[in-house]
């Protein structure tokens, strides 16, 4: 009996720490990797929309601060962030027998750049889009503006949280 509880926890702790450092939210994370820092992302999209650079950019630090033990700087850190919005997009993706918008569609696309100074072979830049759509009776303001951004964010910061630290 005494031998079967030495095996059952030398089995665990080859599983737990054979492959490296996993979260529960499935982040891979390099050994010794402790910090994180979101720099600006510039609103290069040919339809402005004032703020959601920011907004992004705290979505981005929002998601990693809550998924994974690492700390947020301004400079310097193990893992950097970065790019631009490049798309910002309202088109209409159904018409009605009156030749008007059933439906429209906002679309956002966020290229990213991730450099992982603890790994670099693990750099990324990628272009990252989602949509959002709406009634085309309905104005995007207001409310249901901001719905729509912040469902369009959640998405694209979940992609690039898989991309860079989930590797999925």
């Amino acid at each position: 009996m005494k031998y079967t509880s030495y095996f059952l926890l030398f089995f665990a702790s080859i599983t737990l720490t054979g492959c490296g450092f996993y979260s529960f939210t499935g982040a891979s994370i390099p050994p010794g990797t402790k910090t994180f820092q979101v720099n600006r992302f510039e609103n290069v999209a040919l339809l402005i929309e004032p703020g959601i650079e920011r907004d992004f950019q705290n979505t981005l630090i929002q998601l990693l601060e809550n998924q994974t033990n690492l700390s947020n700087v301004n400079s310097g850190g193990d893992l950097i962030y970065e790019g631009e919005i490049t798309e910002y997009r309202i088109s209409p993706t159904t018409a009605t027998a009156q030749s008007t918008a059933a439906q429209n569609r906002l679309t956002i696309s966020v290229r990213v750049r991730f450099f992982n100074r603890k790994k670099v072979e693990d750099d990324l830049e990628q272009t990252f889009s989602f949509f959002y759509d709406y009634p085309g009776s309905a104005q995007l303001i207001g409310s249901q503006k901001t719905t729509a951004i912040e469902e369009i964010f959640e998405r694209i910061t979940q992609d690039v949280f898989n991309a860079t630290l989930a590797k999925w």
